[in-house]
């Protein structure tokens, strides 16, 4: 797997972002997930003493991996540092359920192309800096709000559909 500009960039911008307490920490990091189409699972640890867990991260990207075509990408350590937050904050004791981390450039073109709406031309999915995710037990809005309150990127809040979008790009916010 190798680091494209945009994962540099998305990474940088976000780990000062995820949190004073957060970058400052020297407790261990873990994230929970369920890939809702692949029914995979994965509670990892993915940063402790200091530094990211190399193994962990290629798991955590592996799970998150696009469904469809089976690639995988390097997730950016910043998205996972906010998804782990939210999860924290908000007392998930159930790992996030993923509807959407990595997105092929194939799928994502697929997915523009059906008409459902909602799929960027160039999507953050597709360069490892978002996810589709929410957190069972936790009431959607309050995802989104929490999300919103880290000021960390972008967040889609999409109810019909039963998700929030999290990325680690420009700070922005829309209804799907």
């Amino acid at each position: 797997m190798s680091l494209n500009r945009r994962v540099l960039i998305g990474s940088a911008l976000a780990l000062p972002l995820a949190g004073p307490a957060l970058a400052a920490s020297p407790n261990p990091r873990r994230l929970s997930v369920l890939n809702l189409h692949t029914g995979e699972r994965l509670a990892a640890t993915y940063w402790e003493a200091g530094a990211y867990v190399r193994d962990a991260l290629e798991g955590l990207a592996r799970v998150l991996r696009d469904h469809r075509t089976g690639e995988t990408h390097e997730m950016a350590p910043g998205l996972l540092d906010l998804v782990a937050r939210l999860q924290t904050d908000l007392g998930a004791t159930q790992p996030v359920q993923v509807i959407s981390g990595y997105r092929s450039p194939r799928t994502n073109e697929a997915l523009r192309q059906s008409g459902g709406g909602g799929v960027a031309k160039r999507s953050l999915h597709m360069d490892g800096l978002a996810m589709d995710i929410r957190l069972p037990g936790v009431e959607l809005a309050r995802l989104r709000d929490a999300a919103w309150a880290l000021q960390s990127g972008g967040v889609g809040y999409y109810p019909g559909s039963d998700f929030v979008h999290v990325d680690v790009g420009r700070i922005r916010r829309w209804n799907g």
